[in-house]
């Protein structure tokens, strides 16, 4: 075969080629032109409104409804969302105000359920309720620096003046103490989470106030981690729990005494229910009794929390590890601005606390002689 034959092959080959190709072009086309219309929905601003008149009804229709949705009372909820809008932290779309994506956020750690049943009750996708649930679990974190803040150096009124408190207790500013909150994690983590509980938990200390504020929260540690090696760390870290000079926080006997730490004494009667109707007997008796009486305030915010969100201590949470540890510090943010916005019916009295068992069973710490020597001094 000459050159001038092949040469006559090759360009038919290519003309071929060519051909079909700008026939599939021509068909895709005309594929595109002739697709298939879209499903047509009812109008949107029907079912928005449809969707309005429920939330105004059946969610924050009044304040029985509202705590019993939301956990919040519905002035305190409108005002919560009202500081995302100021704050521009949120903003109202087309079809979801930010009401609402406040709402699903708290009717779902409110009650522990899951997207579908949120999804259901507020008749939204579990695709949106979970980028919701997110979105609001982020902005609810961008408070923390507001909201959980270091405690005043003053002597706090609930002291001052007070005979039972004051001198002995001026220089005091707070309560720490931990929690184990349930947690659900990988198999092969389990038996390092299950602590003092049957289940799987994360230990959660914490600091707070004399006005039931949580000022420092550390949440994450394992629940088999030792209340004082949480501490600890709580100290060590770079922006950390801090302790000025002179000052101290109350803690179990968990916790040992060390510099800023001052916990009652041990083997003496502390917990305010084992006193009933028998007094005091001495120095140390009475020491416990004061210490007792004022520490009981961190339980007090604990049992707070535990009221309001049953996902702290009903039932596994449905969240990855992180987003659990996440939404622990949202709720003691969320807590800290029903404080300041007012009265808060989930906290329990004095008399209504019950006292968890300290925890000791990982040894017990080493106490520090300054400490030790200093809480004498008060109890004398």
């Amino acid at each position: 075969m000459d050159k001038r034959m092949k040469l006559l092959i090759y360009t038919a080959a290519a003309n071929m080629l060519l051909s079909m190709m700008a026939i599939i072009i021509r068909s895709r086309k005309r594929k595109r032109v002739v697709r298939r219309e879209g499903i047509k929905y009812g109008p949107m601003d029907e079912r928005d409104r449809i969707r309005i008149e429920y939330l105004d009804t059946r969610i924050w229709g009044n304040n029985i409804l509202c705590v019993d949705m939301l956990r919040l009372r519905r002035d305190s909820f409108f005002r919560f969302c009202k500081l995302f809008r100021d704050r521009a932290l949120l903003e109202d779309t087309i079809h979801m105000s930010i009401e609402e994506q406040v709402a699903m956020f708290l009717h779902r750690v409110g009650h522990n359920v899951r997207n579908r049943v949120v999804g259901a009750n507020f008749a939204r996708s579990g695709e949106t309720v979970s980028r919701y649930f997110n979105k609001v679990l982020h902005v609810v974190g961008e408070l923390r620096g507001e909201l959980i803040k270091a405690p005043s150096l003053d002597t706090p009124p609930k002291i001052a003046g007070n005979h039972r408190w004051d001198p002995y207790f001026k220089d005091c500013i707070g309560a720490i103490d931990g929690t184990h909150v349930r947690a659900s994690v990988l198999k092969n983590m389990e038996l390092s989470f299950r602590g003092r509980k049957k289940h799987a938990t994360q230990n959660v200390m914490a600091a707070v106030d004399f006005d039931l504020r949580f000022t420092y929260v550390l949440a994450g540690w394992e629940g088999t981690a030792h209340d004082a090696v949480v501490l600890n760390d709580a100290l060590e870290r770079e922006n950390g729990l801090r302790v000025p000079q002179g000052k101290f926080y109350l803690v179990d006997a968990g916790y040992g005494a060390k510099p800023g730490s001052l916990p009652p004494f041990r083997g003496v009667r502390y917990h305010l229910n084992e006193w009933g109707n028998n007094p005091v007997q001495n120095e140390k008796e009475l020491f416990n009794l004061r210490h007792s009486s004022l520490r009981v305030t961190i339980e007090r915010a604990f049992g707070s929390l535990k009221r309001r969100f049953k996902i702290v201590d009903d039932a596994t949470p449905f969240f990855p590890y992180q987003t659990q540890v996440d939404i622990v510090v949202a709720y003691c943010i969320i807590h800290n601005w029903v404080i300041n916005d007012g009265i808060d019916e989930f906290v329990l009295g004095p008399n209504e606390v019950i006292n968890e068992n300290d925890d000791t069973s990982s040894g017990v710490p080493r106490d520090h002689a300054e400490m030790v020597h200093f809480r004498q001094g008060l109890a004398d």
